[in-house]
């Protein structure tokens, strides 16, 4: 049996078990079912639940499809989070400045942003019609970041969101000027993120890795301050165009 057989049938023997479990893939293609079966080792059992748990999360958390910008203002006030469009493969990229950021009080808005924020960016890396495996680039900056500005906790939700309700979406995720007291604050988050997404992790420590990084992404995206040419838009700047029935 080549791979694509294999693949048909893992989707038809995830389908099978999404029903058993009383729902159903009816509006989702292939390449979004995919994307949980990667996320489970091609397990369709598994794939078929974390799809069930996810579509159940989807329907509670985000009635409307969408988290508007007006019931995260205050997050997006700090403008703190970039949008780009593409890198030199195709991909969104979603820039966060860490020294912008502050702990948020109230952690269902805090939640209620991070889908906002990556609902948005795996919008914009839809060209024409959405197929489902989307997926897009993450840069953390942690330059000038202070101690008032560390989130352990927030950090944690972003990546286990990821990991749970949005699989295989996440490409890569550079992080830039870690500072040393940054380090085992990393490392104890660390410990809450997957094989799979740590290994799409790339601390960014020296001129070479900085040369590698700008390369990988491309300079005509990057923003001045990375080495590139292009100037840093806020998320809420960036009007998506409409998609493609």
């Amino acid at each position: 049996m080549d791979t694509n057989q294999e693949l048909k049938l893992k989707l038809t023997q995830m389908k099978s078990c999404v029903q058993k479990l009383g729902s159903s893939t009816q509006k989702y293609g292939d390449p979004t079912l995919e994307r949980f079966l990667i996320a489970r080792s091609m397990d369709p059992n598994k794939a078929a639940k974390m799809f069930v748990s996810w579509k159940t999360w989807r329907d509670s958390f985000v009635p409307l499809g969408f988290i508007p910008d007006s019931e995260v203002v205050e997050q997006l006030e700090a403008k703190k989070v970039f949008l780009h469009c593409f890198s030199n493969d195709g991909y969104p990229i979603m820039i966060i400045k860490a020294s912008k950021h502050y702990p948020a009080k109230d952690q269902p808005q805090f939640k209620k942003f991070v889908v906002h924020l990556l609902d948005k960016v795996v919008a914009s890396g839809v060209k024409g019609k959405e197929i489902g495996n989307e997926k897009l680039i993450g840069i953390l900056d942690l330059d000038q970041i202070a101690y008032k500005n560390i989130d352990a906790r927030g950090l944690i939700t972003g990546f286990q969101f990821l990991q749970a309700y949005y699989p295989e979406r996440l490409k890569k995720c550079y992080i830039l000027n870690m500072p040393w007291y940054f380090v085992s604050i990393w490392k104890m988050v660390s410990r809450f993120l997957e094989k799979a997404t740590l290994e799409k992790v790339v601390i960014v420590c020296n001129e070479e890795e900085k040369t590698q990084f700008i390369r990988d992404v491309g300079e005509d995206v990057l923003p001045e301050e990375y080495g590139g040419r292009a100037k840093l838009v806020p998320i809420q700047d960036v009007v998506l165009p409409a998609l493609e029935d």
